[in-house]
């Protein structure tokens, strides 16, 4: 016979809600919001100690309004929360944060995010409240919309890196800016396809959106994209501003090939990818490369010039 009897109801504390509310913003996913860091890294402004303090204020505003955003979105997506098997764990989908207290701190972490933006600087501000605005947008309305849902995530990342360089009053390359489109939309459309593979036939009930993607379709474009994200970044590293200024900017490229690649393998061969910043914190070898990346930058724009090393020739 079916068991008919109701679950035991879950008992709130003050410590039980806050740790429930600190788990629904998601702080393994503010790794997205390091986007904001690329005006000072590509500036070679890192050992600028206000840039770096306005960019680490730009960080932590960002992961506010987005911890805003995943409250709310969560609340809207409960039912298929619901019926997802990782999603049914989070803190509004199992009850373990009431809707109420969610809505709350969703409106107090969008006011303290935009509110200090704009006293950060008010350009920033403006920055912040357009990604929180495109972001409603996506919650509402975008997210069911074929390619749009993962064009306003990819935007929404690229809303980042042009906030970082207004936080800091430094110009950020057009170039910069299509290669974090592009890196973006490459993680997106990873992200939809793993969201199939796990999801397999009910993964139109948890997002009706996915009835609208086929694996073939996004492994075009997970591969289209991935080779117009290293062409992008090659250019960059050869015709940029930045380039001109440290012209052996070129030697990064390979260890972006390589990330680019490892990630492709995480996806097609360990089935990694339904989230990118759970890709970033479990596999070391993508640490690694990246953060030999960063050295490595971080040296070419301390020490590389047209005239370095002139006289080893």
């Amino acid at each position: 016979m079916p068991d008919n009897t109701d679950p035991a109801p879950i008992r709130h504390t003050p410590v039980s809600l806050l740790i429930a509310l600190i788990k629904a913003i998601r702080p393994k996913q503010a790794t997205k919001n390091l986007f904001v860091f690329a005006a000072i890294i590509f500036a070679g402004r890192l050992t600028d100690q206000v840039a770096l303090l306005q960019t680490l204020a730009a960080f932590f505003l960002f992961t506010a309004v987005s911890g805003s955003v995943y409250l709310l979105n969560d609340v809207l997506d409960i039912e298929q929360d619901k019926l997802h098997p990782k999603k049914s764990k989070r803190p509004i989908a199992s009850g373990a944060l009431p809707i109420p207290l969610a809505i709350v701190g969703c409106a107090a972490l969008a006011i303290v995010g935009i509110g200090f933006g704009f006293a950060l600087r008010p350009v920033f501000g403006v920055a912040v409240t357009a990604y929180f605005a495109l972001q409603i947008g996506y919650c509402f309305s975008f997210k069911h919309i074929v390619l749009l849902d993962v064009f306003t995530i990819a935007i929404g990342f690229v809303l980042r890196t042009v906030a970082g360089g207004l936080a800091t009053h430094i110009p950020i390359s057009h170039w910069l800016i299509l290669c974090s489109l592009q890196l973006a939309l490459f993680l997106g459309f990873g992200k939809r396809r793993q969201e199939l593979v796990e999801l397999k036939e009910n993964a139109g009930k948890h997002r009706k959106i996915l009835d609208e993607y086929s694996l073939p379709f996004l492994d075009q474009m997970i591969n289209v994209v991935a080779g117009v994200t290293i062409v992008c970044y090659s250019v960059y590293s050869i015709e940029s501003e930045s380039a001109v200024k440290h012209p052996r900017l070129w030697v990064t490229v390979p260890l972006v090939i390589f990330s680019v690649c490892r990630y492709l393998y995480l996806v097609y061969q360990k089935g990694w990818g339904g989230a990118p910043d759970e890709v970033l914190l479990k596999d070391r070898t993508l640490q690694i490369a990246i953060g030999i990346w960063l050295i490595l930058v971080g040296i070419i724009f301390a020490f590389d010039s047209p005239t370095a090393f002139a006289g080893w020739n």
